[in-house]
């Protein structure tokens, strides 16, 4: 869909800030600073660094800033405005959650998407919309920071976090102006679906050159596929954006390859939404966490249908089922692209083919990977469910942190918190998608909360000990028997 015309933006948005912030100051939040200071070398040490600005980073550290954590810090690779995928590769008209969820809103109605798109467009624009156009859920996201005053600072690449003897994380910090260290108590991987690893893509793409193809998550140039055939590999959600894209760009022909002999019609996990979900999924025994998710990922995830129907309605477009791809072999200036099904000659070749966790792929995890305990260290697959997706998941404790695979090989590891979609397992959808980010952000910052005190508590204690000032001043009463020799009253 076209997004919606303006009404008049500023004042309704001023409104709308004036709003929340009287409902800030009705419910006394942020609630005050109370983490004590730490110093290395005269440099404040900061109690929590955030790795993504994008939703997840943004709603995690409102919801530590919330709890009176206000030492903290997030960092964003991205320039400001293109964190997250939502103006990069995101290649979507519109968001695939239903546009009444509320989303990394914190219970505050100020807050959600819908406030921030009547005050822009309008109720009755509200009531047209089918689901929120994807660059305005950016937009919300660029104003939902200011309006909470984040702390984010972007263009900045986290190329390294070690552990040091005192107990506190150096990360080693990359800014146009060169690198620093950065001392931290707490961090948290707020990264995205690639935050413990990155995107996958099949070995039979080493047979061709790299010039021939690209991941759904890549830059690419789609004015360059103008009068050429493309080929897509998948049926997810992303391979059918991308397939659009190429098609409403001018290509000749577009191919989409689709392993299954049919396409997933059922989004498995949606039918069962609900709060016992969201917070009964992480009290599940491993078995029927196992049960849950392994039935979800063979299933998968079907493409919303206004994304199909964009693909499908192009005459150049057409759907191979039961084609998975057997080889691939360059050929002068193209490639040839084989499936049971017969060959066919490509331009380009696009992998919709998603993501995968490989901790040694992630540089900043080279001195952490080797030491966190994954879900094959925790639980024995049945033999009727192997999965080596949920296999490579983090096993994570009760605050999204890591756990070791031996016990106290590397201690640091319970300060680093895993708050992107790998998480799943261990918690349920709480840190990658719209639905349940506040609720997953609340888990992780009460968690981060108690940590800090629990480690303080001397110094807490100390300040409890020194505490002398008085309610009472001594004059609010009259002691009766203190005169010397008062009478005391009959029996």
């Amino acid at each position: 869909m076209e997004t919606p015309a303006l009404t008049a933006p500023d004042v309704n948005l001023q409104a709308l800030e004036a709003r929340l912030a009287q409902d800030l100051a009705w419910l006394e939040l942020p609630a005050k600073s109370w983490v004590p200071p730490q110093y290395v070398d005269d440099k404040r040490v900061r109690d929590v660094v955030i790795v993504g600005a994008g939703m997840a980073g943004l709603v995690a550290s409102g919801m530590l800033k919330r709890l009176g954590v206000d030492n903290q810090q997030v960092l964003d690779r991205a320039p400001s405005g293109q964190e997250g995928p939502w103006a990069t590769y995101a290649r979507m008209r519109t968001l695939r959650s239903p546009k009444q969820l509320t989303g990394p809103a914190m219970g505050l109605p100020a807050l959600t998407f819908r406030a921030y798109f009547e005050a822009r467009f309008g109720c009755e624009a509200w009531e047209k919309l089918d689901r929120a156009p994807r660059l305005v859920w950016m937009d919300y996201l660029i104003w939902y920071r200011k309006v909470l005053s984040l702390p984010v600072e972007n263009e900045v690449e986290v190329q390294a976090i070690d552990p040091r003897s005192d107990g506190l994380l150096a990360m080693k910090v990359a800014r146009n102006d060169g690198v620093e260290t950065v001392f931290a108590r707490h961090v948290v991987l707020a990264n995205g679906r690639d935050g413990l690893g990155g995107p996958f893509v099949p070995s039979i793409a080493d047979a061709i050159d790299r010039k021939f193809w690209a991941h759904t998550a890549d830059e690419i140039n789609f004015e360059a596929l103008q009068n050429k055939r493309v080929a897509v590999i998948g049926a997810g959600a992303s391979s059918m954006d991308n397939a659009a894209v190429a098609l409403e760009t001018g290509c000749a022909r577009l191919d989409l390859f689709i392993r299954r002999n049919d396409i997933p019609r059922v989004n498995k996990f949606t039918g069962i939404g609900s709060q016992g979900v969201i917070h009964g999924f992480a009290g599940l025994p491993d078995e029927w966490k196992w049960r849950f998710l392994d039935h979800t990922i063979r299933a998968q995830t079907p493409p919303p249908r206004p994304s199909t129907l964009r693909v499908s309605q192009h005459a150049n477009a057409h759907f191979h089922l039961g084609s998975p791809i057997l080889k691939l072999e360059e050929k002068g200036d193209h490639v040839v692209l084989t499936t049971p099904k017969g060959a066919y000659d490509v331009d380009f070749i696009i992998f919709g083919t998603g993501f995968q966790v490989d901790l040694l792929a992630r540089p900043e995890l080279s001195a952490l990977a080797r030491y966190i305990r994954l879900w094959r260290d925790r639980f024995a697959a049945p033999e009727d469910m192997p999965n080596p997706e949920l296999e490579n998941s983090p096993d994570l404790g009760g605050s999204f942190e890591f756990l070791e695979k031996v016990p106290g090989s590397c201690p640091a590891l319970h300060q680093i918190h895993c708050f992107n979609f790998p998480a799943t397992l261990s918690h349920g959808k709480l840190s990658g998608d719209i639905p349940a980010i506040s609720e997953g952000a609340d888990r992780l910052a009460r968690g981060i909360v108690r940590s800090l005190f629990v480690a303080d508590r001397e110094r807490h204690y100390a300040a409890l000990t020194a505490f002398d000032t008085p309610e009472l001043l001594g004059d609010e009463w009259t002691d009766a028997d203190a005169a010397v020799g008062a009478p005391h009253a009959a029996a």
